[in-house]
């Protein structure tokens, strides 16, 4: 969502560069306190609710089975596969004058950084063709080729929206209607009197809501990121926190959406031990995690931005000047 973050900053500011780690330290604390407030849920709000189970556990096969001979040398070969890319990373980050390294010698807009997604799509590539030789998986070229295509299969929907997504955010800035929507709306917003955190929570509440409609969190910001970003950037805020805080809007209420691409495939998982189950069972049951983690993620962003926390590397809360 980095790269549509910052095509929507550019509007404002041609220069603003936006890297895939900007909300790094906020999402590295939300990983434990999301694990926590998860925990509690299960064990205190939906377990007891549940009730006994009256299935026949007898028809699925709950047990784990040891690895085979051949699954544990594919799992040594993708091992050592990692391991010498993660090396090869290293030895080009670690000197100062690494070649992973930006022209001035910093991590943050360098290379690696810019081609993050090309680095985990090698490590994953050449893994996985390790792990298939390996463990007799693959035989030849023709099966690493087949499975390449199954793997593509899943893609093909999310390649057919970021097509749309990016033409749309082109034309968004070409025809100016992200800076006439974000001047009106900052000047609304900034007459309202709001200050940073009733901003922020209520734009939690919008991006949480739309999300209910559009299950997508990449189809919802691109058409979002071209107002938002540019409006709140007008009021003095960084596109970082933006994106940020649109994350907390959109994660929470993914797992009481209809609209989540994974949600039918929730609602078959469910089914398998209550074949009665249906949308409503899964999303009362859901429902109290979405609470918990609205209502905690909430508590978080609020901290951080009393304390004025970075979000991420070189990623702050506010537009300097």
């Amino acid at each position: 969502m980095s790269g549509i973050t910052q095509e929507a900053a550019r509007i404002i500011d041609p220069e603003y560069a936006v890297t895939p780690a900007c909300n790094y330290y906020f999402m590295f604390i939300s990983t434990f306190v999301i694990a926590a407030l998860g925990t509690w849920v299960t064990e205190k709000v939906v377990v007891p609710n549940l009730g006994e189970y009256e299935g026949n556990l007898d028809d699925h096969d709950t047990e784990f089975h040891p690895l085979t001979g051949p699954e544990i040398r594919g799992l040594w070969a993708s091992l050592a596969v990692n391991l010498i890319l993660m090396g090869l990373v290293l030895w080009g980050l670690l000197p100062g004058d690494g070649f992973l390294r930006a022209d001035d010698g910093s991590i943050l807009h360098s290379p690696f950084m810019h081609g993050i997604v090309t680095f985990l799509f090698v490590g994953g590539f050449l893994a996985g063709i390790a792990y298939g030789f390996a463990a007799g998986t693959f035989k030849g070229e023709i099966d690493v080729v087949n499975g390449m295509e199954d793997a593509m299969k899943t893609l093909a929907l999310y390649l057919v929206l970021v097509f749309f997504a990016a033409q749309f955010v082109a034309y968004f800035k070409y025809s100016n209607l992200g800076m006439i929507l974000a001047i009106k709306g900052a000047d609304g917003l900034r007459a309202s009197g709001l200050g940073p955190i009733p901003l922020m929570v209520s734009f939690i509440f919008l991006s949480a809501f739309l999300n209910l409609a559009m299950g997508s969190a990449s189809a919802k910001w691109a058409f979002m990121a071209p107002v938002f970003v540019p409006m709140f950037m007008l009021l003095g805020y960084t596109p970082e926190l933006v994106q940020g805080v649109y994350r907390i809007g959109d994660s929470t209420t993914n797992m009481i959406s209809p609209m989540m691409s994974f949600f039918a495939l929730i609602v078959a998982f469910f089914q398998r031990y209550v074949p009665n189950a249906g949308i409503g069972t899964v999303i009362a049951t859901m429902l109290p995690y979405t609470m918990a983690f609205l209502i905690g993620w909430m508590i978080l962003l609020v901290i951080w931005l009393v304390a004025g926390l970075p979000l991420g590397p070189g990623a702050g809360l506010y537009l300097e000047g």
